[in-house]
């Protein structure tokens, strides 16, 4: 497998996803075509040794298992997530300011917002629906044309605009998105977007969940392209990654990759990681091919590893004092363990040194990133899977610039360089 076509495969990814919600429904296709086959949380399981399942909550959340094909009693488990900051629509969104309708929108997560202005915008999300016929129905829409944009104040009508200034989320961010909008009806609209992209004319719309995201596409940056820029690498990257891993493995031992929606705002709910989804599948999987009972499901959680991947801070050229000296990862450098004292990342000294001696037999570089002592730090799915399921877990991730952008960076060979000691993860038949 090339790099390039790694690359290229990654990116297709990226502009497949601009939601959650078709996150998953790429990395289902791509499980299926794999061979891997749907099961539904709602129906009886039938599983057999060797064999590839996938199942998804809330289908923002996804599951896929690949089933030793001796008796189950470890797993190998990699997990990410699919959400990522950025602006969602209230549900009655439309307001009308001199002449322009206008969406009001909610803050989804820690993000950035300053790099959301004079961007062209699209709008995704999903839509539920009741038919002629009473059936309800979730679907998937994406308006991939410019439809909205957050126009920037000029500078001779702020002149303390490069001063630190703070934004208003309430009333300075809304995306201008209709000239002439008295009377403009923005389920009418959708309702023209669900025929052009399903054919669906006569269903009732009763509820969305809709986000703007940016259209420019990902690319190569660099004179050598040393660089991949692009929305939402925080942490579709990771999913990816993980997703890559899996699929390259070679089939040998019992693996698992969990990507969980809600990351970004807690992780607290029903398919985030301080839910139940991570522990009803491996609960339902012990009952049919491992121990069955209690003392089987705890010994099964112990004998495994779960590898939680989220990018990293990478040492930043224009602020170099905002790390500490001796924990600066560099873009293209490898994958960066992070560590923190008091458990934001679920890193010990144990699994650190399982993943070390992974990227040693990968042959790639590996780095650490520690926060400095006088700043915070923040978190990620691996000490909450911990705390919930008991697992012994690391927090690993690809080093990267302007997490929760718009608009992100990272190194073109880390894709590859994680991926490599994922899949040596994967394929590994003893687990310390």
């Amino acid at each position: 497998m090339s790099r390039e076509a790694r690359l290229d495969r990654l990116f297709d990814f990226l502009k497949r996803s601009p939601t959650p919600w078709h996150a998953v429904a790429a990395m289902a296709e791509r499980l299926e075509d794999a061979g891997y086959r749907r099961l539904s949380e709602s129906q009886p399981w039938q599983l057999s040794p060797g064999e590839r399942v996938y199942v998804t909550r809330n289908d923002s959340s996804i599951i896929a298992v690949q089933l030793p094909h001796e008796e189950l009693e470890s797993l190998r488990m990699i997990g990410a997530h699919t959400d990522s900051p950025g602006l969602r629509l209230k549900p009655q969104a439309a307001q009308q300011s001199a002449g322009w309708l206008q969406l009001g929108v909610e803050v989804y997560g820690g993000a950035l917002l300053t790099p959301w202005f004079d961007r062209d915008l699209g709008l995704a999300g999903r839509l539920h629906l009741r038919h002629a016929d009473g059936h309800l129905e979730g679907v998937l829409l994406d308006v991939d044309r410019p439809v909205a944009i957050i126009p920037s104040l000029a500078i001779h009508l702020d002149r303390e605009a490069n001063n630190g200034r703070s934004l208003n989320a309430q009333t300075q961010m809304a995306p201008v998105f209709l000239q002439g909008g008295e009377g403009a009806d923005l389920e009418r609209l959708l309702r023209e977007w669900l025929d052009a992209q399903h054919g669906i004319r006569d269903a009732e719309i009763l509820d969305f969940e809709l986000g703007f995201y940016d259209l420019q596409p990902p690319a190569r940056v660099g004179v050598n392209g040393e660089l991949i820029a692009s929305a939402r690498l925080d942490n579709l990257l990771s999913c990816f990654i993980g997703l890559e891993a899996l699929l390259e493995s070679d089939g040998s031992q019992g693996a698992l990759l969990v990507a969980n929606d809600h990351e970004e705002v807690g992780s607290a709910s029903a398919c985030g990681a301080q839910g139940p989804f991570l522990g009803d599948v491996l609960r339902r999987i012990n009952a049919q091919l491992g121990e069955v009972g209690d003392e089987g499901y705890i010994r099964l959680v112990q004998a495994s590893r779960l590898i939680s991947c989220d990018n990293a801070h990478a040492l930043h050229p224009n602020f170099l004092d905002k790390h500490d000296a001796a924990h600066g990862p560099s873009l293209n450098g490898g994958p960066v363990i992070k560590v923190n004292a008091s458990q934001r990342y679920a890193t010990n000294s144990a699994t650190g040194a399982l993943f070390r001696d992974l990227c040693r037999e990968a042959g790639v570089p590996v780095q650490t990133f520690v926060t400095r002592a006088d700043m915070a730090c923040g978190s990620t799915i691996g000490p909450i899977t911990a705390t919930e399921i008991g697992v012994p877990t690391l927090d690993v991730g690809v080093p990267q610039w302007a997490m929760h952008s718009i608009r992100e960076t990272a190194g073109s060979a880390d894709v590859e360089h994680l991926t490599r000691a994922l899949t040596a993860f994967v394929n590994r038949s003893v687990l310390p």
